[in-house]
């Protein structure tokens, strides 16, 4: 009995013992005619094989590939679908994706914090400008409470990271908490306004009081 630990490591387990086999015999057919119909009924049957891909864009020239890998890049066929594909295209490597390097002060308040105070300089001096410095106060006080839950976090001291983050020149104003930071036209729209006193009053529960009347009669 002969097990699949004695037998040649598949290249490509994914096709199956039986596709290896088919490939290396089509490397040694000597007939080029003839191999060359091998091989696409050979692509042919890996395209059965994964039926769930076969939506897929350039999927067969994939299979392709995959034959020349799996013979070593021996045979010598033409695919009907892109070029011959090499040995050294097989041993590419894509190019190294750099790492990005910020130079953040205060880690813990995020890069996109400096973006956002670099944005309020350029804004002109005004309520837009104190609003926008406002809700980065209190997204750097919500950042801090995330990431340094055993720590205190006070008004002051996101205020005093603020203007040094920002080269002193934001800063909030002394009378604003970060914690209730709301737009005041946004706190009047909320505002539910009382009825008239002539407006009629909703009836709730109409179907017992309907009864109730009934009953009287």
């Amino acid at each position: 009995m002969e097990y699949n630990s004695q037998k040649e490591i598949l290249i490509m387990p994914e096709y199956g013992r039986n596709v290896q086999l088919l490939i290396q015999h089509c490397v040694a057919i000597e007939d080029p005619a003839y191999r060359q119909a091998f091989a696409e009924r050979i692509v042919d049957l890996m395209y059965q094989m994964n039926p769930q891909n076969k939506n897929v864009e350039d999927y067969r020239l994939k299979l392709w590939r995959h034959l020349f890998y799996i013979s070593d890049f021996k045979i010598d066929v033409q695919p009907l679908v892109g070029d011959i594909p090499r040995f050294e295209d097989a041993r590419k490597k894509p190019d190294r994706v750099g790492y990005p390097h910020y130079d953040t002060r205060f880690r813990h308040y995020g890069y996109n914090v400096q973006r956002m105070i670099e944005k309020a300089v350029e804004i002109e001096s005004g309520p837009v400008q104190q609003g926008f410095i406002n809700v980065i106060g209190s997204y750097m006080k919500l950042a801090y409470k995330t990431w340094l839950k055993e720590h205190y976090v006070s008004d002051d001291l996101i205020k005093e990271d603020l203007e040094l983050l920002s080269g002193h020149r934001l800063s909030i104003k002394d009378d604003s908490s970060l914690d209730n930071l709301t737009n005041p036209q946004r706190r009047r729209n909320k505002r539910v306004s009382s009825p008239p006193a002539n407006a009629p009053i909703e009836r709730k529960n109409n179907h017992r009081f309907r009864k109730n009347n009934n009953r009287r009669k």
